[in-house]
Order: C-alpha cells, then sequence, then structure tokens
C-alpha cells in the first residue's frame, strides 16, 4: 500500500500534477531563465533542493507551528533553504549563479513551493513529503529542461551550451551544433518564445493525455464485450 502510494505521488510530481504545467505555478522563473537547457538545469536542481527542504522540515514542525502564524513560519524555512542554496552556488558554481541572477533568491517567491508546503507537507509525514518535494521538483526541473532545451535549439542551433558552468570545463565537449549554416528563429530566445513553447508543451501533454484515457476506455470496454452473453 506504502509504495503503491509513494509511486502515486511521484507520477502527480512529474505528470498528472507536474506544477509548470497543470497547476501552471512557477512560471516567472520558468520563462525567463529557459533560453538554454542548462540555465534551465541549474535552476530546477536548485528549486528541487528547496523544495525537498522545506517540505522535510515543514512535516516534522507540523504540530509545533500554531495554525494562525504557520504561513509566515513556512515562508521563514522557504526563505533559509533559499539563502544557502544561494550562498552554495555562489561558492562552487559562480559563472551559473551569475548567469541565473536574481532568479535564485526570487525562488522564495515561488508559489509551488509555498503551496507543497502549506497542501501537503503540514498534513502528511516526513517520508511521503520528502518524496512529494522531490517529484514536484523534478517534474518542474524536467519542463525547464525540455522547455529551455527546445528553445535553445531552435534560437540558436545548438544544445548544452556553457555545460561547463555546471559541470567543469570537461563538459565543453557536451555542446551539440546543428551546423554552421543554421541562422536559428531569434524569436524562440526572446520572452515571446517563451510563451510558445510553454504553450505548445502545455497543448502536447494535454493530447497525450486524451490519447491515455481512450486506451483506458477502450481497454476497459473489451472484457466487457468479450464476457458470453446469458443463455
Amino acid at each position: 500500500m506504502a509504495e503503491s502510494r509513494y509511486g502515486q505521488l511521484i507520477r502527480q510530481g512529474l505528470w498528472s500534477n507536474n506544477q509548470a504545467l497543470v497547476a501552471l505555478l512557477g512560471l516567472c522563473p520558468l520563462l525567463a531563465v529557459t533560453n538554454t537547457a542548462i540555465n534551465g538545469l541549474g535552476l530546477g536542481i536548485a528549486t528541487t533542493l528547496v523544495l525537498a527542504l522545506s517540505n522535510s522540515t515543514v512535516s516534522l514542525i507540523r504540530n509545533l507551528v500554531r495554525p494562525e502564524v504557520r504561513l509566515p513560519v513556512f515562508v521563514i524555512v522557504i526563505a533559509s533553504f533559499v539563502t544557502a542554496v544561494e550562498l552554495s552556488m555562489n561558492a562552487w558554481f559562480h559563472e551559473l549563479y551569475k548567469v541565473l541572477g536574481i532568479f535564485i533568491p526570487l525562488i522564495v517567491t515561488n508559489c509551488a513551493i509555498i503551496g507543497r508546503a502549506e497542501a501537503f507537507a503540514s498534513r502528511n509525514g516526513l517520508v511521503p513529503s520528502l518524496i512529494d518535494g522531490l517529484s514536484m521538483g523534478a517534474g518542474f526541473t524536467l519542463v525547464l529542461v525540455t522547455l529551455g532545451g527546445v528553445r535553445e535549439m531552435l534560437g540558436s542551433g545548438s544544445l548544452f551550451s556553457q555545460a561547463d558552468l555546471m559541470f567543469g570545463a570537461a563538459a565543453t565537449g557536451l555542446t551539440l551544433h546543428f551546423g554552421d549554416d543554421f541562422q536559428g528563429m531569434l524569436i524562440a530566445i526572446l520572452p515571446p518564445g517563451a510563451f510558445f513553447g510553454l504553450g505548445f508543451l502545455i497543448a502536447l501533454k494535454n493530447i497525450i493525455d486524451r490519447g491515455l484515457t481512450k486506451t483506458r476506455q477502450v481497454t476497459n470496454e473489451q472484457p466487457a464485450q468479450a464476457e458470453p452473453s446469458a443463455g
């Protein structure tokens, strides 16, 4: 039963309740930094760490905090972890930290984080809250990287450019280029491109969901049709 519940939490975070594609939360950093896949990956990992740590902490203190002050306490917890993540990135990933800029401290204002703390972590135990934070963060990161990769390929004709900002000088060879003659679509790396790209991702998810629903309906109808009629 527990494994089934944890699997459901993971599916919700990655797909069925994806905070970017379903709840439409955290759109400001999602649209602002996804001009490359590496930028999206860096911010996604930072957000996932904050989600997992804040969810775990809120779950541990949920019975100690009075209802009247729970939201301010949750914000303080989130802000503390954001500060820790920001200082860590400044120390160990300084160049990436400079690229992401203000959007790292703005993780504090990400509605997805305070939303999971209030809606889930404050009502559940440590392990489910940790899994919920990790899965929601992973789903958010997946959208960041996908959107950033698509925009980078269409706009710059490359993929994983500046990978050395996260993985060191040895990762320079990870960058893929799609020919010197590729001019790119400037709109893809401009703000309108972020809105168009996110819209296409949401539409694609809806199409896949409808297809899965129809498949399940057909699968459920087939056994009923195969049953012999009572004679």
